[in-house]
């Protein structure tokens, strides 16, 4: 069925008797053209571009839990395109372009809500580095402007610009950059690839591939061997596990990145705020909650959750530019996996098994790239040549000296 004001103004007068599943739950087939592994928000937008922009139907996404239930329900929501190199703002711009447009493309409510996003720079090197990295955008078609401190202080008034330990000079501001509802990404793709002809099937997780003489001709699942032509890997943090079991090694390291929100509270963040001097970046959720992160713990780990340095170093961030912050109570928190490259950037490509590719290496920027993600992936998977916003991202580009260090940190995940 599609969604509208109407429907639900009629489903309320009889009693919402009319709603159906959101998706089907089916069994697995014996054979697929193309088994996509990974149900979160890149598989899914995989798997929903594949059938609607490149005509293909026999899809499955395979996940080992439930739809929502990986990084992409746990994330800080936040989209937006600022990036620096050639190699990554084409693609980080292709990414927000699809994002305003992505609730009437699939048809469900994401409450993509486009408030901008400003990054706080606290002395003169800074704010140079933002007007390059606001040069390269606007070149590459984004949205950028660069705000002196009274900019901040009509866009930010609550900022401590007085007594904080970092002065706060100026910041560079994307105005289309924002928030979206996560879950909603997720069941928006999962309906979308549904309606499609794709099978989503949940609980059931891949325990190893069917490789011949050098071929990828299917999986090993826990609901029993599936067949398929093309296997598309994108399962974030647990990359190198599920890699491993093809027999590659991969130059990405899992880490646990956690995230915060507070009690409700009445409407005071515009938009996204990140603190320049520190990792610190908060937004403001629909129901008022203040949403907000910080560095990753810095050791590797597959497990969901974090270390209380991380959680006390987060809010030292918050303090510094808005003391305020302080009298908040937190509700929750939570922990996320992230497979963090070698230079900070990410991977979509073919690997050198026939029939097998890879998508990953996502390190903090996994959620925003979830549609150009999916899309290139698609195209990649369909036309067997990469999308012109993602031929950088190759496997082999450190063999090739190619590198995308979009921070300068060199081979240091745990610095990304």
């Amino acid at each position: 069925m599609n969604y509208s004001g109407f429907r639900v103004f009629w489903e309320g007068l009889t009693g919402n008797a009319g709603w159906k599943p959101a998706w089907r739950d089916p069994d697995p087939r014996a054979e697929y053209d193309i088994v996509i592994v990974g149900g979160g928000g890149h598989g899914l937008a995989t798997a929903y571009y594949l059938a609607k922009e490149f005509g293909q139907r026999n899809i499955a996404v395979v996940e080992k839990g439930w739809i929502g239930s990986g990084n992409v329900g746990r994330n800080t929501t936040i989209v937006r395109s600022n990036y620096l190199l050639p190699g990554n703002e084409p693609f980080y711009e292709f990414s927000l372009k699809l994002w305003e447009g992505l609730e009437q493309d699939f048809n469900f409510n994401a409450m993509v809500s486009q408030r901008g996003i400003v990054n706080l720079y606290h002395s003169d090197a800074q704010r140079d580095a933002f007007a390059r990295r606001g040069n390269a955008m606007r070149l590459a078609g984004a949205d950028a402007v660069l705000l002196d401190q009274d900019g901040i202080r009509e866009l930010c008034p609550f900022l401590d610009f007085d007594n904080a330990r970092f002065p706060i000079r100026g910041g560079l501001w994307q105005p289309r950059g924002g928030t979206v509802r996560h879950d909603a990404v997720a069941w928006g793709y999962a309906r979308g690839a549904d309606k499609n002809g794709v099978d989503i099937l949940q609980n059931c997780e891949v325990t190893g591939f069917q490789i011949d003489n050098g071929v990828c001709k299917g999986v090993e699942t826990s609901r029993g061997k599936i067949r398929a032509k093309k296997v598309a890997v994108c399962v974030a943090g647990s990359s190198s596990r599920v890699m491993e079991r093809a027999g590659m090694r991969l130059p990405i390291e899992s880490h646990v990145l956690q995230a915060f929100v507070t009690e409700g509270l009445k409407p005071i963040i515009p938009g996204v705020i990140t603190f320049g001097a520190g990792h610190f970046y908060v937004s403001q959720s629909d129901k008022g909650g203040l949403v907000f992160g910080g560095d990753i713990d810095g050791y590797n780990t597959y497990a969901q959750r974090g270390n209380l340095p991380v959680v006390e170093d987060v809010c030292e961030g918050g303090m510094a530019i808005m003391p305020m912050i302080g009298r908040a109570r937190v509700l929750r928190m939570w922990g996320g996996v992230v497979d963090m490259s070698m230079d900070g950037s990410p991977f979509i490509d073919k690997t050198a098994i026939e029939g097998l590719y890879f998508n990953g290496g996502w390190c903090y920027g996994g959620f925003k790239a979830t549609p150009a993600s999916g899309y290139c992936y698609a195209h990649l998977i369909a036309r067997g040549e990469p999308h012109p916003v993602a031929v950088d991202y190759r496997l082999d580009r450190f063999r090739h000296g190619a590198m995308i260090d979009e921070k300068g940190a060199g081979a240091q995940p745990n610095l990304h």
